[in-house]
């Protein structure tokens, strides 16, 4: 007889494992739209089942929280109930001897907070405010809007031209989205509870490569209306994009000499080929846009003339400011910022780096954009330095691992302390303190914090500072703009506080974002402004939906982008994805489950087909 055995799992436990994997793609699919109150209780009670029983708090205290928000959610609970419930959470956060029954209870105590009004809707209306039209998730969670189900089905069937038309009605940026959207409508493609979510960008960059030229649709007639847009990147021109479709005169303001914003002057050409996007603006621009380059809010021109001269205007400015670490010797030579430099780059200046030692400080996309530039600019070394951790990089993790594969070093939980410079003033070294991390912030990141360890000199040549953008405020302030912590005050309308015919959108209202967001407060702004000047114009694209088909939905492998060898695609600015293959769409594109038909849309919600 063995006094041990080897363990090895049984029929049941792989039944189990199975289960919990089931179950987590379908956490990580579940739809926006729910019901905050249900969505809470579910979790709840999921915390509730992993609890070890122990400690009185977790046996009795989430099954207790578990029966009053049942109450929430059935009509019979009272105002009451709600102190009740809060009461309860707080004791078992302060009481729970481990984290499961803390983090449960804590799960209570924020939705509370969070989502007051809904538990109160229920209580005091017995209805919910999420209602019961629940949307597509890709198209929800697209702050554009765009009808993702449908133009996937169009690449399915060849129809590239077509895909391109149905984006543009609720993104006139589809090259631009097709190479650097983030893509957030992956996050919950409902296809993660059979295998993994659909390459939604993948397949829009394949509409886009295979289109060919797609002619712009027509105008509306004239209304004899003029609007002014200062700012000519993703959101005033996408603002100015559909306001001309719908017969308004827009006139656009640029400081810079060319059009663009942070798709010319922040995104490098290894990421956006220069020709893709200066094709999307002349598109943009064929409509009859009136643009003017070089000019500058409170120099060339002052925000009251342009409200006097127009019917209305829509301020998008974005966030080209460099913000500054506030170490000792940042005004050092060879100190630089990230939007200095790529303002160069976008401009063709290319700096020269050659044989140097370049050190690049932030963890973010523009931090990856330096860093993997300065690579191709022939730098010998390229450190990035960041406090936290990797997976605590706001970059996309395709940007670290992209750079890293092509030689630069990534220094995680290091805090620059100082720059050390020569008798001359120019940078020599960067100064940084070891951190470990600590407790989890609010937005649910691990805090860093100095280790007990000495500082580690880093010898740069040029060092570059990469830690975020902020707002160009001057000559907007003095003209009423009201501003508060940097950026403008918009409504969620994009209308500027008591200004009757002002606007504002993007980057210079929410800080430093997304492309498709600014693009999408750009088609909210002129939405708004067109029926700001008396007028509702719909925005429709005449483009039909291929059917859907039945065919069987087993699991299957997402088929992603590949890259150029990394060796090659170091030494140039040429683009470094390669897209898809015609066979690799088309089955892409099969794996849609189509859910504006079947079983989610076709219900509660569906195609949205005009707006």
């Amino acid at each position: 007889m063995s006094r041990l055995d080897i363990k090895s799992p049984s029929r049941a436990e792989t039944v189990v494992e199975n289960l919990y994997r089931d179950m987590e793609r379908r956490i990580a699919a579940s739809p926006p739209g729910l019901c905050p109150v249900d969505m809470a209780l579910s979790f709840l009670r999921l915390c509730h089942a992993q609890s070890c029983g122990k400690c009185v708090p977790c046996r009795i205290g989430l099954g207790q929280l578990s029966l009053l928000l049942e109450q929430v959610l059935s009509g019979t609970a009272t105002m009451s109930t709600l102190v009740t419930i809060e009461k309860t959470a707080r004791t078992i956060v302060n009481t729970a001897d481990c984290a499961i029954g803390r983090d449960a209870a804590r799960l209570v105590v924020d939705g509370l907070e969070g989502f007051r009004d809904d538990y109160e809707e229920h209580i005091l209306h017995h209805r919910c405010l999420a209602g019961l039209k629940y949307p597509v998730p890709c198209v929800a969670l697209c702050p554009a809007g765009v009808d993702i189900p449908g133009y996937m089905a169009l690449v399915g069937e060849g129809r590239c031209a077509d895909a391109v038309r149905l984006i543009r009605k609720d993104n006139p940026f589809p090259t631009a989205c097709a190479y650097i959207c983030e893509h957030p409508c992956e996050a919950r493609c409902r296809r993660n509870m059979i295998d993994d979510a659909i390459n939604i960008r993948g397949l829009k960059r394949y509409a886009v490569d295979h289109a060919g030229e797609v002619p712009q649709p027509e105008c509306a007639p004239s209304t004899g209306k003029k609007v002014a847009i200062v700012g000519g990147g993703p959101s005033g021109l996408s603002c100015a994009y559909y306001l001309t479709l719908m017969g308004h005169k827009v006139t656009v303001y640029e400081e810079a000499k060319q059009l663009g914003g942070m798709l010319r002057y922040g995104i490098p050409n290894y990421r956006f080929p220069r020709h893709l996007l200066n094709a999307e603006i002349e598109s943009i621009l064929s409509l009859g846009i009136e643009v003017h380059t070089g000019v500058t809010v409170g120099k060339d021109i002052w925000i009251e003339d342009l409200q006097k001269e127009y019917d209305c205007l829509y301020i998008a400015i974005g966030a080209h400011q460099d913000k500054k670490t506030g170490i000792p010797g940042e005004d050092s030579v060879n100190v630089i910022s990230a939007v200095e430099m790529l303002r160069d780059i976008g401009d063709d200046i290319m700096p020269d780096f050659s044989g140097k030692k370049v050190v690049v400080i932030g963890g973010g996309n523009v931090a990856m954009d330096v860093t993997r530039s300065s690579i191709r600019l022939g730098a010998e070394k390229v450190t990035c330095v960041y406090r936290r951790r990797v997976a605590d990089m706001t970059a996309l993790p395709d940007e670290v691992t992209g750079a890293m594969a092509e030689g630069a070093e990534i220094m995680t939980l290091a805090a620059p302390v100082r720059i050390e410079a020569d008798e001359e003033g120019v940078a020599k070294a960067l100064w940084v303190q070891p951190q470990i991390i600590g407790e989890v912030d609010k937005a649910g990141r691990p805090r860093p914090g100095n280790a007990d360890l000495p500082e580690v000199r880093l010898e740069a040549d040029i060092i570059v500072v990469a830690i975020g953008q902020g707002i160009e405020i001057s000559g907007f302030d003095a003209a009423g703009v009201p501003i508060k912590r940097g950026t403008f005050v918009a409504g969620l309308s994009g209308q500027v506080g008591d200004m009757d015919n002002v606007f504002a959108g993007g980057d210079c209202v929410t800080g430093p974002a997304t492309a498709i967001r600014a693009i999408a407060a750009g088609k909210v702004a002129a939405a708004n402004i067109d029926e700001h000047l008396g007028y509702r114009h719909e925005i429709t694209v005449d483009v039909e939906i291929p059917s859907p088909k039945l065919n069987n939905r087993a699991p299957h492998g997402r088929i992603n982008t590949t890259e150029r060898e990394a060796g090659q695609r170091r030494c140039d600015f040429e683009d470094i994805e390669c897209g898809l293959t015609q066979e690799g769409a088309v089955t892409e594109a099969s794996r849609c489950l189509r859910c504006d038909h079947f079983g989610y849309g076709i219900f509660k919600g569906g195609r949205v087909e005009k707006w």
